[in-house]
């Protein structure tokens, strides 16, 4: 591999053990959460007190309601609490492992249409994301790539390739039919020296180091196939792609995501299997140091404060609230108090911070001057805000540089100049 590709920073993180046994936890409480940004508009299908099976219809999305969104666990409808317009803000379940499992039925998936059909009805359709952008793809949309993430390097992130174990032969059937929904090609992830599929026509596996931000779908993306609005480039988690291939093969979906707890409160590192969205607090509890402490969804570096985990977040981050509160240095106290912005300085950890192979100073430099079409012409359509979350602690930039990709890619996409 060439120098830049290779490139990235070693984090201090207190990994699992990867020997360990993987503890099973269904929290008795899981919940979906929407805050009033993202504006989610859905249609329910589903009442309060309504008791549901495993994996069976809730909600469809008001824009797309070919796009379902199910059940991660038997349960009863606790709470559906919506805004103006019906736009989602919380839908909460309560376990009752008595309510099952449900049955999707899946017609001959080796026809594309049919294929999209079981992945747009079981709400397995949501683990792609869509770049430029970052949305949930609309149900015609036809990538020209897809990106399955075998490869995460966040730190204290679980390995991908414990999260398939038992699973190959779902995750290989998963991969197969990935090809029948893209114009072009599959790119599989994963580390050096890994196997975790066997050769498949229409898949082509990328090697990375275990570095960060090598595990980043959107550093493979801007690498191999930058995203365009006329070229739209889907990532997705490689546990994702075994549930397809399971959803495909028994018709039902995945009980349990592999998820990793860490942090400085945390007690040690451990492994869980849980369901989608569970409780965190339930997730944690006895496995915290005493006192008060502050839960991410997410890694150290681009996790959020929550109760639930997010979908598509494999990690919980328990955190001292003097580690979550924002770090103080007498240079950047200097510098706030200076007339002038704070400045970015050139060096090597910031361009590892962004791959290596990124002109990192001109792009957060159009970044942090709003100069849209020089940050679209160096790769920010590839982007979001979880690339630059490594940037962000290499150069304590203020406001943060995440932010500001964030807001430039609501604005390009709002003034369609992409």
């Amino acid at each position: 591999m060439a120098g830049f590709w290779t490139s990235g920073l070693p984090l201090p993180s207190a990994a699992p053990d990867t020997s360990a046994p993987v503890e099973r936890l269904i929290t008795a409480e899981a919940a979906l959460t929407a805050s009033p940004q993202e504006d989610v508009r859905i249609t329910p299908l589903v009442a309060e007190g309504d008791v549901v099976a495993q994996g069976a219809p809730l909600l469809t999305l008001r824009h797309a309601p070919e796009i379902v969104i199910s059940a991660p666990m038997p349960g009863r409808v606790a709470h559906l609490d919506l805004g103006p317009g019906r736009s989602l803000r919380r839908l909460e379940l309560f376990h009752e492992p008595g309510a099952g499992r449900f049955d999707h039925a899946i017609g001959d998936t080796t026809d594309p249409a049919a294929l999209r059909a079981a992945l747009l009805g079981s709400g397995l359709w949501r683990g792609f994301r869509s770049r430029p952008f970052g949305h949930v793809p609309l149900p015609a949309e036809t990538p020209a790539a897809i990106f399955v993430m075998a490869l995460d390097t966040r730190p204290g992130a679980p390995s991908p390739a414990r999260a398939l174990e038992g699973s190959e032969e779902g995750f290989a059937h998963g991969l197969a039919a990935l090809t029948r929904l893209v114009s072009g090609k599959v790119y599989l992830c994963q580390p050096p020296g890994a196997d975790l599929a066997p050769r498949i026509d229409g898949v082509t596996v990328l090697r990375s180091p275990e570095v960060h931000p090598q595990g980043l779908p959107g550093i493979q993306i801007h690498r191999h196939c930058p995203a365009r609005p006329d070229r739209r480039v889907w990532d997705i988690a490689a546990e994702d792609v075994a549930a397809i291939g399971e959803l495909l093969d028994t018709g039902m979906l995945r009980e349990t995501r592999l998820v990793a707890l860490g942090g400085a409160a945390a007690r040690a590192p451990r492994l869980v299997r849980c369901q989608p969205w569970a409780d965190l607090r339930g997730l944690v509890q006895g496995h915290v140091r005493p006192g008060p402490h502050v839960l991410l969804s997410g890694s150290a570096l681009d996790g959020r404060a929550s109760r639930w985990l997010r979908p598509g977040d494999r990690q919980i981050t328990a955190m001292t609230p003097e580690e979550h509160a924002p770090g103080g240095h007498w240079f950047l106290s200097a510098l706030r108090r200076a007339s002038r912005p704070l400045p970015l300085i050139p060096s090597a950890a910031v361009d590892r911070a962004l791959g290596g192979d990124m002109p990192a100073m001109p792009f957060l430099r159009a970044l942090s001057a709003g100069d849209d079409e020089a940050a679209i012409r160096l790769g920010a359509l590839s982007l979001l805000s979880e690339d630059l979350a490594l940037a962000d602690y290499v150069t304590c930039a203020e406001p943060r540089l995440s932010h500001l990709l964030a807001g430039m890619l609501a604005r390009i996409e709002a003034e369609g100049m992409a």
